[in-house]
């Protein structure tokens, strides 16, 4: 014991930087594996394969494994003092670069709406939405999840600034818990919504960028839901201080930028694709 202890020393004083240099780690290739079996039997579905639905259920559950092992370490070198304020710095910009690599993820999307809509090929009927599409009516569900999403990012604030006081506890709780219970929300009503749209992916270009831009946002909106339970869990077992946060922070980031993005697809995919005066008819 003694012997490793001087060890630890010497390495120690050793470092001369407040960086965090990250030690050989299995989880990035493995990680890389999962996603690539992710892709090849969701592929092989699509395809109409007969067992790639419990090989991709099997990968599917590999890859929560390597991801919930991976972040199990960032959390022990947390404790571990690893993370500097120059680390908790990096681990902002690194944020930010995946923010934005996002933001052009769904521009594309955004993209590819424009383009169809300013400018509808013959082959739809030069009109938008294409002929027999019925789309959803902005003023039903999606106007409720849109107060539902909204909401939560309230929530998410509150949970923020609960932490930056002494004795904001229990606010961080209650706000952790809210934003929760509001994103599973939202994502129940968009599971109703998809069972009830007038409309699938297959009905030409209209279904397909509405299903895949509305349903990868879903997907985030889960993402995100994970994160934050992981940090009420965390903020449960006294993790988070209020000057050492970062990862309830950075959860929190992600999950403004969700709100965001869901404001800017509620105006051009469900306004932008719908004719108003029969909505306002109908409300009348």
């Amino acid at each position: 014991m003694e012997q490793n202890f001087k060890t630890k020393n010497l390495i120690f004083k050793a470092q001369k930087h407040t960086f965090h240099i990250v030690r050989p780690s299995p989880w990035p290739f493995l990680t890389s594996v999962s996603l690539l079996n992710l892709t090849i039997y969701t592929v092989l579905i699509f395809h109409e394969f007969k067992t790639s639905k419990l090989y991709l259920l099997i990968s599917f559950v590999y890859f929560l494994t390597i991801i919930g092992m991976w972040f199990r370490d960032v959390v022990i070198e947390s404790h571990q003092g690893m993370h500097t304020l120059k680390v908790q710095r990096n681990f902002r910009y690194g944020m930010l670069v995946v923010l934005a690599s996002e933001t052009m993820f769904f521009f594309g999307f955004f993209w590819c709406y424009f383009y169809m809509s300013l400018s509808p090929s013959i082959w739809i009927g030069n009109k938008w939405p294409p002929e027999g599409i019925i789309p959803i009516n902005p003023l039903d569900l999606p106007l409720f999840n849109t107060i539902v999403l909204v909401s939560s990012g309230v929530s998410a604030v509150f949970s923020h600034k609960s932490i930056m006081r002494v004795d904001g506890r229990r606010g961080v709780t209650i706000g952790l818990v809210v934003t929760i219970v509001l994103g599973i929300c939202f994502t129940a009503c968009q599971y109703y919504e998809y069972n009830n749209a007038p409309f699938s992916i297959n009905d030409g270009i209209y279904g397909s960028i509405f299903y895949v831009s509305t349903g990868f946002h879903g997907l985030h909106v889960i993402i995100g839901t994970v994160a934050i339970i992981v940090c009420l869990i965390r903020h449960l077992y006294y993790h988070f201080l209020r000057d050492h946060h970062i990862g309830l922070e950075l959860s929190f980031w992600y999950w403004h930028f969700v709100d965001v993005i869901w404001i800017l697809l509620y105006i051009v995919m469900y306004w932008g694709g719908c004719n108003l005066e029969e909505i306002f008819k109908l409300k009348n």
